[in-house]
């Protein structure tokens, strides 16, 4: 890649929105230099990204961003004329059982980001030019009741770690703006899914159990209520407020497919049930719903998560294109896919 072309920095572009992100923008902007940066964590694979490794605008960086001294250098080495920022820590559960990792990755990562962003930026009289753009998470809002969405202006109220280490970032990225005029913008999206994603994810997990033939875990009643977003639908979106998103502003990217745990887990097992007919009889069930089980609740377990999306879709004219219905389909068939391609199968 040559290192003095106008590159866009992605970090956490191996992980399951950022890989997905990545394939993506390079089909829209084939000419655009793409500069990735991931730890490589557990959630990060090198695998969502064989398909661009080897490309004259594309390169490839194993490091934190914790590390000052690698963003530097990064910043020193290439014209970052933009950051796209993915990199976080980001399952609930695992933030429960330990917050650490994600202070450290979510907040002094993001601060450590944004300080060698805004030295290299002003140094070349471009604080103001230049993009650093926040991904975050409808979570930060908190929890809500059977009626209602959040908007943009609903304050933050964090109920978990995980989402409580995103507000933290979303504000320190909201003060570099206001404090050192720096062009920042933020979105939040809703549920994500699609291909790539890490199996410890809802939808991934309810595949690979009644793939596998073991128990489909439901928390609780399994009345929890998630808007679902395609993980297609998302990069669009942020492309589009990437590149024409106001400075200062928060945009929330929504599909407006709210659904609950349990219908979730029941709709891919009747796709399950078509595509897979001969596992099912040989694993002596009548549905792969057989294999669901309610289990314990997550502690803090917020009951409803819907967003607005009308800001996004009247000022920047985004609107998804994938229905919750066929992209599920297409997700399940990917997983099917990839799990038909392993040894013995």
């Amino acid at each position: 890649m040559n290192n003095l072309k106008s590159t866009i920095l992605i970090t956490g572009g191996a992980g399951f929105i950022g890989s997905n992100f990545i394939h993506y923008y390079m089909k829209q902007h084939p000419h655009v230099n793409l500069l990735n940066i991931d730890k490589l964590t557990y959630a990060g694979s090198m695998e969502n990204l064989i398909e661009v490794e080897g490309k004259d605008n594309y390169q490839f960086i194993h490091g934190d961003i914790t590390h000052e001294s690698l963003l530097n250098n990064i910043f020193r080495n290439y014209d970052i004329k933009g950051v796209i920022h993915f990199a976080a820590e980001s399952h609930v559960d695992r933030s429960i059982k330990d917050s650490r990792a994600f202070i450290e990755s979510n907040v002094l990562g993001t601060m450590t980001l944004l300080q060698a962003a805004r030295e290299d930026w002003e140094k070349k009289g471009e604080l103001s030019n230049r993009r650093f753009y926040q991904i975050s998470t409808d979570e930060v809002y908190g929890t809500l009741g059977a009626e209602g969405k959040f908007t943009e202006q609903t304050p933050y109220n964090p109920r978990n770690p995980y989402s409580a280490s995103k507000a933290g970032a979303n504000l320190l990225v909201r003060s570099f703006g206001y404090t050192y005029g720096m062009n920042v913008v933020i979105s939040s999206s809703s549920n994500n899914f699609g291909p790539r994603q890490h199996l410890e994810k809802l939808i991934p997990t309810i595949i690979s159990n009644a793939l596998a033939g073991t128990q489909i875990p439901i928390y609780g009643d399994g009345e929890n209520v998630r808007d679902w977003l395609y993980v297609e639908d998302h990069c669009r979106a942020l492309e589009v407020i990437y590149h024409h998103g106001q400075s200062l502003e928060t945009y929330n990217v929504g599909g407006s497919n709210e659904r609950t745990n349990i219908v979730i887990a029941e709709q891919i097992c009747g796709i399950l049930d078509s595509l897979k007919p001969e596992l099912r009889k040989r694993l002596n069930l009548n549905s792969f719903k057989d294999l669901i089980r309610f289990t314990e609740d997550r502690k803090g377990h917020d009951r409803r998560y819907a967003v607005d999306d009308s800001k996004l879709k009247s000022e920047l004219g985004w609107k998804p294109k994938e229905d919750f219905d066929t992209g599920l389909q297409k997700t399940v068939e990917w997983y099917v896919n990839q799990w038909n391609l392993q040894p013995n199968r």
